[in-house]
């Protein structure tokens, strides 16, 4: 069995969020269970550049994007057993960011069309190709178009992963003709009111749909988490489940982190409260081991529930804690996490940037992390908080719901601390429920353990991918042989 992924990131070449992580470790983790697979992501400025004199030519040829006839360029990189393959084409990719640019639509319509052209020119024709987000949905509704009656593409499955939903690739329908090259009645697909909505034509078009949990995969009936799409997606249930991601448990280890002045395990927590006091440090705030650090890694929008802590931060300075939170988003948030911090000196840190390096550091040195996601598909930070013995701290949607486990002081069974509404008094509770464990060092102790023991590995996630492929290649077969 062969599986291409089709992204538009991928680490370690390009990365702005959980995307990345999960398309740059899930096909080595199928390799290493012997099943072929490679990565296909465009070849953006910033790869170039860095991996100039690594990067190996297969073939050039052209795409035909509507009326215009464009150059691609197929390059390829093998890393961790992984065959990264990189579409190029300096005037949609020789820039500065992967997202945000007033032509997106065509960029990434002109990645798909390429990408399925390059099937063509591939040692090998996978068997599978496994889309993701509204950046390579039209690769699924491509195959079921323009692509049809081609006999070596025919009897590619296809798989749509929907990340976020909320980013569906919404355009006007001019597009349809004039960019995408689709017809009228192709339109009929992707047809979202007085828009085009690449996601719903892929949902319909795809062989199967995956979502990463399977709590989001209920929430996307409900419009409340929908975003438009809860028709769409009930009606395709059949071919929808929830998969949650792993995390890379190799790379994410206080034992080995190389970010971390000290190492430490669930065993022998002292390197742990030697981070936590060389963070303290370096952030101007105060150097106490006992101060409790409540820390945020996050993009500052609203679905990530940064308005909760923006409604109670000054109740949340009162309980006596420390707050750091890490990230870039809504200018609005930015500005007011800048002027509370200035007004907490010595107890706030507000870090408008993002550093794996710092992000590794805050992972390791914090005692809780607060995650109040008004939705989250599946969520990595969490995850990794807990594999460096720091407490999450999470509203129960989606994958965090899935991934943490509230904590019972009783039966000391649980991995986190939770709430349910979204509500920032709820989530303040929350707050003083992890304090109140935090001031009995016995409990918090085991709380801290449970989370670092807890599996976040992409052992189980692994073996589920692995039956969907298999269940769509068995599919295939039979239909041959009809």
């Amino acid at each position: 069995m062969n599986i291409l992924f089709v992204s538009s990131e991928a680490t370690p070449f390009a990365k702005s969020g959980g995307l990345g992580d999960v398309i740059g470790t899930l096909p080595a983790e199928l390799v290493k269970r012997g099943i072929s697979a490679g990565i296909m992501i465009p070849l953006y400025k910033s790869i170039k550049e860095k991996y100039a004199s690594s990067l190996v030519l297969l073939e050039t040829f052209n795409v035909q994007l509507a009326w215009r006839n464009q150059y691609c360029g197929l390059y390829t990189i093998r890393e961790s057993g992984v065959d990264y393959y990189f579409i190029d084409n300096e005037q949609y990719f020789k820039r500065d960011r992967y997202y945000g640019y007033y032509d997106d639509g065509e960029r990434f319509a002109y990645f798909s069309k390429a990408a399925i052209e390059a099937v063509k020119h591939l040692e090998k024709k996978p068997d599978i190709i496994h889309c993701s987000d509204w950046q390579t949905a039209l690769i699924p509704i491509y195959l079921r178009t323009l692509y049809e009656q081609d006999d070596y593409l025919r009897d590619i499955k296809t798989v749509f992963s929907i990340h976020n939903i909320e980013y569906q690739g919404r355009f006007n329908p001019y597009i349809t003709g004039e960019i995408l090259g689709l017809s009228q009645e192709d339109e009929k697909l992707m047809i979202d009111g007085d828009s085009i909505n690449l996601m719903k034509g892929a949902i319909k078009t795809s062989d199967a749909l995956t979502t990463v949990s399977r709590s989001y995969a209920y929430e996307l009936c409900d419009p409340f988490f929908a975003a438009g799409l809860q028709d769409t997606i009930a009606r395709y249930s059949f071919k929808l489940r929830g998969i949650i991601n792993g995390i890379d448990t190799s790379q994410y280890d206080p034992q080995k982190d190389k970010n971390l002045r000290y190492s430490f395990s669930a065993e022998k927590m002292e390197g742990k409260l030697k981070n936590k006091e060389a963070l303290q440090e370096e952030l101007g705030l105060e150097v106490n081991r006992e101060v409790p650090v409540i820390s945020m890694i996050t993009r500052l929008v609203s679905h990530k529930g940064v308005d909760l802590v923006q409604k109670v931060y000054d109740e949340i300075m009162a309980l006596g804690v420390q707050l750091i939170i890490l990230g870039t988003g809504d200018r609005e948030y930015e500005e007011f996490f800048s002027w509370k911090a200035s007004q907490y000196e010595g107890r706030a840190a507000m870090l408008n940037c993002f550093s794996s390096e710092l992000a590794s550091r805050i992972y390791a040195s914090s005692d809780m992390f607060l995650m109040p996601s008004k939705s989250e598909p599946c969520g990595l930070a969490q995850m990794i908080a807990s594999r460096y013995g720091t407490v999450p701290i999470v509203r129960e949607a989606g994958g965090l719901r899935d991934s943490i486990e509230p904590f019972n002081p009783v039966s000391r069974k649980g991995n986190g601390i939770t709430f349910r509404s979204f509500d920032a008094y709820d989530m303040l509770d929350a707050i003083k429920r992890a304090l109140e464990i935090y001031s009995d060092h016995r409990l918090w102790k085991h709380l801290t353990a449970n989370a670092m023991k807890k599996d976040f590995s992409w052992d189980g996630p692994v073996e589920e991918y692995m039956d969907l492929y298999k269940e769509l290649e068995k599919k295939y077969e039979q239909e041959t042989e009809v």
